[in-house]
């Protein structure tokens, strides 16, 4: 939607499980010497101030990033997700937090591309000067969910589609369905994350069971929540459903959700989950 500003939310719990999950993707991908291509359909403004107005307002990032910050307890994983945090700022204070344009751009080889979709008039002005002179990076202003198909299959045959809506617009967890169904006919053997909040439990319910008779296989779900379900405004839980994932991502996660549920869940609410809802 175009009055969504993810800089509300930049560093919240959410950005923490997305994030490790990118990085997971990632690091797998650049485990051969054959190029890949990424692709991001809602990338934002690249990276986000927080110590500006709009993260300073409800400081979600407070019960994200900064709760990590200073600890010397960290799994590996999540240890390796704070120190390249780390590495966009520029003293050893949190004022600034990568969106997953720089992230993904982090781990770009010279062959390797990146597409970045972004609709918003403020934030497309924002995510050109995060990526410019990159030729490895492309920037649409366009709708990713109804742009990204055409792009597929891509060049590199290898790759992945990050796929991250506001999902202010409640047709979006129907689209998302129905465009990774379409992104996967054209490459199947692609890897597919998509993001999801956990706002009305009914709805994600849905989105699961559709994801389920979709056709599609090989199909996980990681799911960090940070207090009990409501009928309530706010955003319990989170997560990450990802087709085709790397065949290590889940003893990643196995490591990390547990530990991050009991660190941020909040009075002692912390949960996750871990699910194959498709099997190969």
């Amino acid at each position: 939607m175009l009055s969504y500003r993810h800089s509300f939310h930049a560093g919240n719990f959410a950005d923490v499980l997305k994030h490790l999950v990118l990085i997971k993707i990632l690091e797998h991908l650049n485990k051969k010497d054959k190029p890949f291509c990424c692709i991001d359909t809602h990338a934002g403004p690249g990276a986000y101030a927080l110590n500006d107005d709009y993260a300073l307002k409800n400081k979600e990032f407070e019960n994200g990033i900064a709760a990590l910050w200073q600890r010397t307890d960290l799994p590996e994983g999540i240890a390796d997700y704070v120190n390249l945090i780390k590495q966009f700022n520029t003293t050893t204070s949190l004022n600034r937090y990568p969106g997953s344009p720089l992230i993904t751009k982090h781990y770009l080889r010279k062959k390797d591309r990146l597409f970045l979709y972004e609709l918003h008039s403020t934030e497309i002005q924002l995510l050109n000067e995060a990526v410019s002179h990159d030729r490895r990076i492309k920037v649409f202003h366009a709708d990713g969910l109804k742009n990204v198909v055409g792009l597929l299959p891509s060049a590199e045959h290898r790759g992945l589609v990050l796929i991250d809506p506001s999902y202010e617009i409640k047709s979006d967890y129907e689209q998302v369905t129905e465009t990774l169904i379409q992104m996967h006919k054209r490459f199947a053997t692609g890897t597919y994350a998509l993001w999801y909040p956990v706002v009305d439990r009914s709805r994600n319910q849905q989105l699961e069971k559709s994801i389920k008779t979709s056709g599609l296989k090989n199909v996980q779900l990681f799911e960090l929540g940070i207090k009990t379900d409501t009928q309530e405004h706010g955003m319990t839980a989170s997560g990450m459903i990802v087709v085709n994932p790397p065949w290590t991502l889940v003893s990643d996660m196995q490591q990390a959700l547990p530990w991050l549920a009991k660190v941020l869940g909040i009075e002692g609410a912390g949960q996750y989950r871990i699910e194959t809802l498709v099997k190969e």
